[in-house]
């Protein structure tokens, strides 16, 4: 499971986040998919049993935190230990991860900080993606996204392949110096006001997936992330029989309105195109009259919709991650 790459160290291959996901439920079982979504989006890629009924806060301060220095020395073998590959990693997970983003983060230019990135897409540490095209059937056809692409320069963006390593370099990292010492006021402030946004990047990813799963009788063939100069789009998707599906994820503590729907709509006419479904995830439901609304060219998909992905998971799927202290 490791491999040695220029003095660093990675696990191959690299598993899938579904199968990170799948691991991650068989290992530690919670009791609902809401907090299945937030443990996993901290603990995601470890491989580590965790106590789901306890506090997120209190199994973040006693199993990393406490053992900040038995992970730092695993990470490095990944990082080189390098301050150039920390401050970018760390750019890519606090910011909106695209690669110049992540460069300005960093305070580096784009001719120091590319070959760091080449170097940690190598790794598998991280991957990029580039904006979703737009089927050529369409008004608005790929050749002419891709001469927006040439002509504004849309950058790429970069994922981290495991949970817990983009949790690492947002909150851990940048705080190194105070956790070291054991003082961990500061990183309870900065999650706490972040977490929710932070796991709903998971909660995204992990939709697509379910929007896979869920496409059985036309498969999904494309699925990913769109934006351009003007808009960014959470999903879209096109069909083996070429329907086009367009969708948004909102990981908040409300539910989904009518509102939503429409600004989707308004964005999908901006970037130039009419997707044939429209579909919105959402962590705690919808409204009355948006679910008045649904039929077949618009679905709506709560986190409860989610065990879907866990259906006949086995202890076979297993994944060891790091080795704990």
């Amino acid at each position: 499971m490791i491999k040695s790459i220029k003095g660093g160290t990675i696990p191959i291959p690299i598993p899938s986040l579904l199968q990170q996901f799948r691991s991650f439920y068989i290992r530690n079982y919670p009791d609902d998919l809401e907090k299945a979504v937030d443990y996993f989006a901290v603990f995601g890629g470890l491989g580590w049993e965790i106590d789901t009924d306890r506090p997120l806060i209190e199994l973040i301060e006693e199993l990393i935190l406490d053992n900040y220095g038995h992970l730092h020395n695993q990470i490095i073998d990944m990082t080189l230990g390098d301050s150039l590959n920390h401050a970018l990693l760390s750019g890519i997970a606090l910011g909106d991860r695209r690669t110049h983003s992540a460069y300005k983060r960093a305070r580096v230019s784009e001719k120091r900080g590319d070959p760091a990135i080449r170097y940690l897409c190598r790794t598998g540490i991280i991957e990029r993606e580039a904006s979703r095209e737009v089927p050529p059937q369409r008004e608005h056809p790929s050749q002419k996204f891709k001469k927006e692409i040439e002509k504004h320069n849309i950058s790429d963006k970069l994922h981290f392949t495991t949970p817990f390593l983009r949790f690492w370099f947002a909150f851990v990292s940048p705080l190194y110096k105070r956790i070291e010492e054991g003082n961990y006021a500061e990183f309870k402030s900065r999650f706490s006001d972040r977490q929710q946004s932070f796991a709903g990047l998971i909660f995204e990813e992990l939709s697509i997936e379910l929007l896979k799963k869920s496409f059985q009788e036309d498969p999904v063939l494309e699925a990913g992330s769109y934006w351009d100069r003007q808009v960014e789009i959470d999903i879209l998707a096109k069909t083996r029989s070429g329907k086009i599906i367009a969708g948004e994820c909102k990981y908040t503590n409300t539910k989904i309105n009518k509102s939503e729907l429409t600004k989707l709509k308004e964005k999908c006419a901006l970037a130039g195109f009419e997707p044939d479904i429209y579909i919105l995830f959402s962590k705690r439901g919808f409204s009355n009259e948006l679910k008045s609304l649904k039929d077949e060219n618009l679905r709506l998909v709560s986190v409860k919709n989610f065990k879907q992905l866990l259906e006949e998971v086995t202890p076979a799927e297993k994944i060891k991650g790091f080795a704990r202290p």
